[in-house]
């Protein structure tokens, strides 16, 4: 078949008699999409594909998608019963084989596979600008929304895009601006990513769909070729995964923040960080015994009081043994120790965990972090829970071979992944490594940020880090609270004096410190 020629008419075919099958050309020549009798100028031959595949059915308009029959004689989609025909060509224009869709959305091929996207012989080799989309129907439906604007689709949907991409380079090479407008799904984010890294750069430009739309064909059902336009001509150049250009946070910087989301009951700690801020990840640290936990406890049963969705996972204790801390710090009564009568602890239940929107981990004995990553993941966003209290790091740890320092980089890297995709507060109790001089922790020595148990990375990708301190030799009973690291505005230094009541399970505050100007580490 020639190239060089544009199609003119549809006349009945006097080898099979199809009567409307045989298509005229420019330049004389004719060719029947029926029966493959090929007629150049004024000699007559039948021409039958070397592939065994042939056109059959016709171009339609397709009603539903909204795809005129100008676009589909313009493609060659060709409706043959229940199956729409999508044929795919050689670099040279041969007719090569078929992508057939049915009604149930089976796919199958006939024919010989080829190198090319869907709709590539259709243009030249060069050009200004080229638009890839998923499938055949969105490229399709990009044409009825943009005529004679080049538009093709990947042979294999998303899973294949990287290799088919590939494929094809020297052909698009030669266009100055290729526009990728894959679907608004998982697997199409995916694929932008693989294919967009192996063009040239500085040609690539993304496109998005407004919702609620998924893909061209859904803009187009919706008769929305509109919003297939805007998202053609307000295609961004692409920039890999964690370039911004400044210019897309105007937003961003002039939405005013509130300066926390909860406030600390704890005043001391209230006035040295401004608060608990979403999207923070705080690390609780103390020698063994020090009251890590009992802190944790504390600081959950109070944003459990004031309406907070908590999520509380702790790892080397039952969730009963959880639950009565809680209620104990709550009801201002030991719950956790001792024998108490069924009917105080059904009304401590029902004066705190009946009312608070709590919820735990079981973990059953199986400690295998990515289970405990995915279930911080389902909490925040399957639950919509906004804080959630991790205790503590070396039981996640244990799930894990290699050296330490490198499994906490890992781990570290993951937590605070999550809180940023998620938008979490998280709280992580971690323990400190021993003491290199005669005082240890035990015995009331100072605390000092390089001193976290294993790695550096503990310290790096926390925003707040908060030690406490206390001798446990001392009758007092008395503890000292420290900010370690304030990323929101750099104030460290002792928080609080805290004396722990075993009567109510709780820290109360005995002595707070006056902040001022002076006492702040940037």
């Amino acid at each position: 078949m020639d190239n060089e020629s544009e199609f003119i008419r549809h006349e009945p075919c006097s080898n099979c008699g199809s009567s409307d099958a045989n298509s005229i050309y420019t330049d004389g020549h004719q060719y029947c999409f029926a029966c493959n009798t090929y007629i150049a100028g004024d000699t007559k031959h039948t021409h039958q594909m070397q592939t065994n595949v042939n056109f059959k059915g016709s171009a339609q308009r397709l009603q539903k998608r909204r795809i005129s029959e100008k676009v589909c004689q313009f493609y060659r989609i060709y409706r043959d019963d229940a199956h729409l025909r999508f044929p795919y060509f050689s670099s040279n224009g041969q007719l090569r084989g078929f992508k057939i869709k049915s009604k149930s959305k089976d796919f199958k091929y006939e024919g010989e596979t080829t190198d090319t996207l869907f709709g590539q012989h259709l243009f030249p080799n060069s050009g200004k600008r080229i638009v890839i989309t998923e499938g055949e129907l969105d490229a399709a439906s990009c044409y009825e929304a943009m005529e004679n604007w080049p538009m093709v689709s990947l042979p294999h949907g998303a899973a294949g895009a990287k290799k088919d991409i590939q494929k094809q380079i020297p052909f698009l090479q030669g266009y100055s601006e290729i526009i990728l407008f894959f679907d608004k799904d998982d697997a199409g984010r995916k694929a932008t990513e693989q294919v967009a890294t192996l063009l040239p750069q500085g040609t690539v430009k993304i496109a998005h769909l407004a919702d609620p739309y998924k893909d061209a064909s859904d803009a187009l059902q919706a008769n929305d070729a509109d919003a297939i336009r805007r998202a053609i001509w307000d295609a961004k150049p692409y920039q890999p995964d964690g370039i911004v250009d400044g210019k897309s946070l105007l937003e961003a910087v002039i939405t005013p923040s509130p300066p926390c989301d909860h406030k600390y009951k704890l005043e001391g700690l209230q006035q040295k960080t401004h608060g608990l801020r979403y999207g923070e990840l705080t690390t609780i640290t103390a020698g063994t015994g020090q009251g890590k936990s009992t802190l944790t406890r504390q600081l959950a049963t109070d944003l459990l009081q004031a309406g907070e969705r908590v999520g509380y996972i702790a790892l080397e204790e039952s969730n009963r043994r959880t639950a009565l801390g809680l209620m104990s710090v709550a009801v201002g009564k030991a719950l956790h120790l001792g024998e108490h009568e069924q009917e105080v602890l059904q009304q401590a239940y029902d004066a705190t965990i009946s009312n608070w929107n709590l919820y735990l981990y079981d973990h059953f004995g199986s400690l295998s972090p990515d289970v405990i990553y995915n279930r911080i993941e389902y909490m925040a966003l399957g639950l919509d829970i906004k804080v959630i209290f991790l205790d503590h790091l070396s039981i996640l740890l244990s799930g894990l071979e290699g050296d330490e320092r490198r499994m906490i980089d890992t781990t570290m890297t993951r937590l605070r992944s999550l809180v940023e995709r998620t938008g979490i507060k998280l709280f992580l109790v971690s323990h400190l490594r021993r003491a290199q001089n005669d005082k240890a922790h035990e015995d009331g020595q100072r605390v000092s940020i390089g001193q976290l148990r294993g790695s550096a990375s503990i310290s790096q990708l926390s925003d707040t880090v908060l030690a406490l301190e206390r001798d446990q030799q001392a009758e007092d009973d008395m503890s000292t609270l420290r900010v370690l690291k304030n990323r929101y505005s750099g104030e460290t230094g002792v928080a609080a004096q805290l004396k722990y009541d075993k009567s109510t399970c709780k820290f109360h505050e005995t002595e707070i410190p006056i902040f001022g100007a002076t006492n702040t580490d940037f």
